[in-house]
């Protein structure tokens, strides 16, 4: 049978991030895949050396416009490990309030784009009301609705007062309204089923092998979640990886749906513990010496790697960003299936091509 090859990307109706995926297809089966990547690439950690170190927290939030919290956050969290800085508690319970709406926030946003991508317009604007809500949240308590810069190196700049809390708990129970209607459709659909049931597997094994992290590691059965380490104040809010065992682009759907029921209670947690006290400490010196630290973003292990010498600027910062690890794995999940299920299988992995070429 003949072999026909065509772009996929960079710029597709489904596709929301530039990458481009050369499939070679024998009539509607795809067999073969190449990528094509290098569209987004910025510079970003060669810039951080040339800024002072504190600075580095608002360049290293625009590595990702969705995670941005996060990234800011473990940047933070990386120079406070190298300059054994101890944050104080309820700064600490702030940052995972911050993070987990992110996912929410993240998770969210990226249903309704696989709503999109079945033609599902209602359950795609559902989702994003849903969505908005969390991005309410993010305004009041930030001042921001995407990139937050709420994480500075030795705690946070912002700190939630009572009248706060009683603003977000009130939305959160309106969230809560609205989450619940949609994850029946997610779980039971016909439609949605037909089209991820089963499409785009990834084995349990080769999901491990194959180096997969996050959802798309989960999705296939592993109990793998940075979080789970406990760093944070993770450990102290009982938290729990979601699982699920599919293996198919079905099984990560369900797995980013549940970790957002999951993280809608680890905020109600933080608020129900959250810790008197400062919110930063005054940071002396400078960065010396080198540190890693990983993080759990939406789309899963995030590492910051920094090495400091004595000065303002640090001398290297290196980021390995979790859809990086997840495009090797993606190119395992292609070939053998239908043309008209590639773009649901790409989502699937819920590709940040923006991090990983950054």
């Amino acid at each position: 049978m003949p072999r026909v090859t065509f772009p996929f990307g960079p710029q597709h109706p489904v596709l929301p991030e530039a990458i481009q995926l050369q499939l070679t297809c024998e009539d509607e089966k795809v067999v073969e895949v190449l990528p094509v990547i290098g569209y987004m690439h910025r510079g970003i950690e060669r810039a951080a050396e040339k800024n002072p170190f504190p600075n580095n927290v608002f360049l290293c939030e625009r590595v990702c416009g969705i995670c941005s919290f996060i990234h800011g956050a473990t940047y933070c969290q990386v120079i406070e490990k190298m300059m054994d800085i101890q944050i104080p508690p309820r700064a600490d319970y702030l940052r995972v309030f911050w993070s987990e709406l992110s996912r929410m926030h993240s998770h969210l946003l990226w249903l309704g784009l696989v709503a999109d991508s079945f033609g599902f317009e209602s359950l795609f604007m559902q989702c994003w009301r849903a969505r908005e809500r969390v991005l309410d949240i993010l305004e009041i308590t930030s001042g921001q609705r995407v990139i937050q810069s709420a994480s500075v190196v030795g705690g946070v700049r912002r700190d939630l007062n009572v009248d706060l809390i009683s603003r977000v708990r009130e939305i959160l129970r309106m969230f809560k309204q609205e989450w619940d209607a949609i994850i029946p459709v997610l779980r039971k659909d016909y439609t949605i089923k037909i089209r991820t049931v089963g499409k785009g597997v990834l084995p349990h094994d080769q999901a491990w092998k194959l180096g997969a992290v996050g959802p798309t590691l989960r999705g296939s059965g592993w109990d793998s979640d940075t979080r789970s380490s406990g760093y944070g104040v993770y450990g102290e809010l009982e938290f729990k990886a979601v699982v699920e065992s599919g293996g198919d682009s079905y099984a990560r759907m369900l797995c980013r749906a549940r970790e957002v029921t999951a993280s809608y209670e680890l905020v109600l947690k933080v608020l129900d513990s959250l810790p008197s006290g400062e919110i930063s400490v005054k940071v002396k010196g400078f960065p010396d010496g080198e540190a890693v630290m990983c993080t759990e973003q939406p789309r899963g292990e995030v590492i910051y790697y920094a090495r400091g010498n004595g000065t303002a600027y640090l001398e290297r910062l290196k980021i390995r960003t979790p859809t990086f690890q997840n495009i090797v794995p993606l190119l395992t999940m292609l070939p053998g299936c239908e043309l008209a299920d590639v773009p649901v299988i790409v989502l699937s992995i819920d590709p940040c091509i923006a991090c990983a070429e950054r």
